[in-house]
């Protein structure tokens, strides 16, 4: 579904990613894991359109996106849930989502009712500023922010990161249910390392902006993964 080619992308004079080729399927979770600075968060914004990349190409269903910035890809399916979720602190739960629309036509511009299926607490706090939400809120509310656009491809940089347990373990079901509908890939950079693999079907590691191992879950050989993501 998507298909990333030897993607390279600089800032300034440093090169971040050198080569990175990747695929994700519709129905599937593909986790991007590695230790810190490796161009994990590089690889999400170039594909989301955040930061322009210097060589090779981005393709979805096989139509190539050219250089997309943030709207051409969010108006082609591709939705990200940045690391630090970026929620707007004085705008309402509603407000929040509503900042989805933005990307699609006049006749789509409604909140699904499976949003709050998905995150029942958005519903109780739809009125509440995004800002007096706890991290965990925060975080499904920036997944649901995301989901509103109705993507193809959903792009997850950390969603674990500082989240408390019985919301991470509320997470892992948002992403099996999106998952097994089979209407979206979703391309999940995360270092929790047993979510990553209890929540994937393929995995890619990066080291130094390259990947250096790769594998389906059909054949994960997990200590030697769990070596590859490690110091």
């Amino acid at each position: 579904m998507l298909e990333v080619r030897d993607l390279t992308l600089r800032y300034g004079q440093s090169q971040i990613l050198h080569g990175v080729s990747l695929v994700t399927r519709r129905g599937e979770v593909t986790a991007v894991m590695g230790t810190n600075g490796v161009g994990k968060t590089s690889l999400l914004k170039a594909i989301a359109g955040r930061h322009p990349f210097a060589g090779g190409s981005i393709a979805l269903d096989g139509r190539d996106l050219g250089r997309p910035n943030a709207f051409t890809a969010a108006k082609a399916g591709i939705a990200y849930v940045p690391q630090g979720r970026e929620i707007f602190p004085l705008l309402t739960v509603t407000e929040n989502l509503e900042t989805g629309f933005a990307c699609l036509g006049r006749s789509e511009r409604s909140v699904p009712g499976r949003i709050f299926e998905l995150f029942p607490v958005l519903r109780e706090m739809k009125d509440r500023r995004g800002g007096d939400l706890s991290g965990g809120q925060q975080q499904q509310l920036a997944i649901a922010r995301a989901l509103v656009t109705r993507p193809r491809v959903l792009l997850l940089d950390e969603p674990t990161e500082g989240i408390q347990p019985n919301i991470i373990k509320q997470i892992g079901k948002v992403i099996a249910f999106l998952r097994d509908e089979g209407q979206m890939s979703i391309l999940l950079v995360e270092q929790y390392f047993d979510f990553a693999v209890g929540h994937a079907d393929s995995f890619v590691v990066m080291t130094r902006g390259e990947v250096s191992y790769r594998c389906e879950k059909a054949t994960l050989d997990r200590d030697r993964l769990l070596a590859s993501v490690s110091i």
